[in-house]
């Protein structure tokens, strides 16, 4: 896979840093298990000037955007504005706005696109998204919403392909879209990466991290994220998840127990303690009103599976 890196003055460190990270990672181990006779990923990081320098002011070494060549993937990391009377000017920006242009060539090229984070912002303000799905910074999501109306998006997902482009959510999510990409081309070799780079059986990590990740691997598992990440506030059911699925309990059952190594309504708990958490540090609902959004009679019975599963109580998953 041919992947090309579009860094643009300013981009946000650890956006940048992440998806190199994965993909080099990912040519090593390939080199180490002797997968490939060459790396498996192509990576080349380009620039709209010639001077790029990170928003710590690092200086990333990047080639011409003449030298991009035709990609299968064109990759947009964040720019590191954080907020909106940063953003719109940033947005305006000439070699932006070059970036832009390149992003409509290329797209019209046959060259797909992938942003995470600000980074969705150019892209949808290259016109790109109008008519596809597409998600964003959480906190910036009434701004994206009213800005591109013809975007359709979905803020309650952190990955959103669509057509030849897809989007990921704030921050970490450039680690998300990378092993998205990782897995188009290699579901076993990004299967590999996540666990070099995310697996640690210490208990700081947070323990919907991993399966969040290799769920992407198998469609019909994707499929039942997704199904239940819209049905937190109702329950779960095996029999609706299979029927909605239009699989067997059997075969649903089975499929995510190989993929994920843990039972459908252990999983669903799973994306309960991930809502909460998130519902908990971005807003000031108060615990009996997060309970019910993810699916508890009480925020008792919340309490008590957020100390079981991560060792922490509400005060301070809040401060944290």
């Amino acid at each position: 896979m041919r992947l090309t890196v579009l860094a643009l003055d300013g981009c946000f460190d650890t956006g940048l840093s992440a998806i190199l990270d994965a993909f080099t990672t990912a040519n090593e181990l390939a080199a180490l298990e002797g997968s490939a006779a060459s790396p498996p990923f192509d990576i080349k990081v380009i620039g709209m000037r010639r001077d790029v320098r990170t928003g710590l002011g690092l200086r990333v070494p990047v080639e011409p955007a003449s030298a991009m060549g035709k990609p299968d993937w064109l990759v947009l990391p964040a720019i590191a504005t954080k907020m909106p009377e940063q953003l719109l000017p940033a947005l305006a920006r000439r070699d932006v706005a070059d970036a832009m242009e390149l992003m409509r060539q290329s797209h019209a090229e046959g060259v797909k696109i992938a942003a995470a984070c600000i980074g969705t912002f150019v892209l949808a303000e290259s016109g790109l998204l109008n008519g596809q799905e597409a998600t964003t910074s959480w906190w910036l999501a009434p701004l994206f919403r009213q800005r591109y109306p013809q975007v359709r998006l979905d803020s309650g997902r952190m990955m959103v392909p669509s057509g030849d482009f897809t989007t990921a959510g704030a921050a970490m999510g450039h680690l998300d879209l990378a092993l998205w990409l990782l897995n188009q081309a290699s579901p076993a070799l990004a299967s590999v990466v996540v666990r070099y780079l995310l697996v640690d059986a210490r208990p700081s990590q947070a323990p919907y991290m991993i399966p969040d990740h290799l769920a992407r691997a198998d469609p019909l598992v994707e499929r039942f994220e997704r199904w239940a990440r819209s049905r937190l506030a109702q329950g779960f059911s095996l029999d609706a998840a299979a029927e909605a699925l239009a699989t067997s309990t059997r075969t649903l059952q089975r499929r995510i127990e190989a993929v994920l190594g843990k039972s459908p309504l252990s999983y669903f708990q799973d994306l309960r303690v991930e809502r909460a958490v998130h519902l908990l540090r971005t807003t000031r609902l108060n615990i009996e009103a997060i309970a019910a959004q993810v699916g508890y009679a009480d925020g008792a019975t919340l309490r008590t599976l957020l100390r079981r599963r991560l060792g922490r109580g509400v005060r301070e998953l809040r401060g944290a």
